[in-house]
């Protein structure tokens, strides 16, 4: 089975955003959740970049290791999910988190705050394929009807990939190769323990 990778190309990126608006629209997530944003580091400085961000879906996740009712699960496919059903709501894994996936779904005091929700890769969850409930907990399953994160898919200058993680990285050095350099594949190694070489 595919590895299953996300990688977003910096140089590539022009922050329009249309990424977080196609996962909201996807999955109807509530008001105040953004399960992918896009951050600029450098604002107005040299070397500004923007970067999508959501779930890297790591090699070993950090969520998963302090979870202390073991919520969270890989797939077949290597998608970090989490077992709505099972979660506490504690917040351990918004902590663990490099790229800051996991959210509180609601504003509160501790307990009030609901359980945590984060970027599916569009995968669902643990109910049945395509299902009403799969839908109500977690969003659309797009890898169940063979289709990519549509986060990806609708990006316009394909700054933001999905797929499995060879073909990402061969794309990534392709494109390295043609224009002469790269500011790196953001959250690449971080997620994945490993670099892509060109």
């Amino acid at each position: 089975m595919a590895r299953m990778k996300f990688l977003c190309d910096a140089d590539r990126c022009i922050e329009c955003n249309a990424c977080v608006t196609a996962c909201k629209n996807e999955h109807e997530v509530p008001w105040g959740i953004n399960r992918r944003r896009v951050v600029t580091i450098n604002d107005g400085k040299p070397g500004e970049r923007s970067i999508s961000m959501a779930c890297m879906h790591c090699t070993d996740a950090p969520c998963a290791a302090v979870c202390p009712v073991n919520c969270f699960y890989t797939t077949a496919d290597a998608v970090v999910l989490h077992s709505k059903d099972l979660c506490i709501g504690c917040g351990y894994c918004f902590y663990a988190c490099p790229f800051g996936a996991p959210q509180y779904p609601k504003v509160g005091n501790f307990g009030s705050r609901g359980k945590m929700d984060k970027c599916t890769y569009c995968a669902g969850g643990l109910e049945a394929d395509g299902s009403k409930e799969e839908y109500e907990k977690y969003g659309a399953n797009r890898l169940a009807e063979g289709k990519l994160p549509l986060c990806a898919e609708m990006c316009s200058t394909k700054s933001l990939l999905a797929g499995d993680g060879e073909i990402i990285a061969q794309i990534y050095k392709e494109r390295v190769m043609k224009r002469g350099y790269g500011s790196g594949a953001w959250g690449w190694k971080t997620a994945y323990r490993e670099t892509i070489e060109s």
